[in-house]
């Protein structure tokens, strides 16, 4: 069985965190996977510690997806460090990390939706 960790950044603004741990409720709801929610700082559980959940209920590999908009300095010097260790504590766990949202075809038809919607509000 594979797991899912859906990774962020995290943010002192503990909605912001909340938004991502229900994105990753969804992904598992509509795919069918278990999915944990992980954060590089300021939420909680970091990306160790979903990895020892996903472990704990059985998977035999993991599957990271960035919750980033590009391939910044987190995914390019943070987050390889953190998958190997991670791995190496689960003797050898395979642990595949996907491109972050940039680039997805659906990403432009989100800006399209948002862009044709009403303003949340404005800052003059």
């Amino acid at each position: 069985m594979r797991g899912i960790i859906v990774f962020a950044h995290g943010s002192r603004v503990e909605s912001a965190n909340e938004a991502v741990r229900i994105v990753a409720a969804e992904l598992a709801r509509q795919g069918g996977f278990r999915v944990e929610p992980a954060f590089l700082e300021l939420g909680e559980p970091n990306l160790e510690g979903a990895a020892g959940r996903l472990v704990a209920a059985g998977v035999d590999s993991i599957t990271v997806i960035p919750y980033f908009l590009t391939l910044g300095l987190h995914m390019e010097r943070d987050l390889p460090p953190l998958i190997e260790n991670i791995s190496n504590t689960y003797n050898g766990l395979p642990i595949a990390v996907t491109l972050p949202l940039d680039g997805h075809p659906a990403l432009v038809q989100a800006l399209l939706d948002r862009a044709m919607s009403p303003p949340h509000s404005t800052i003059t």
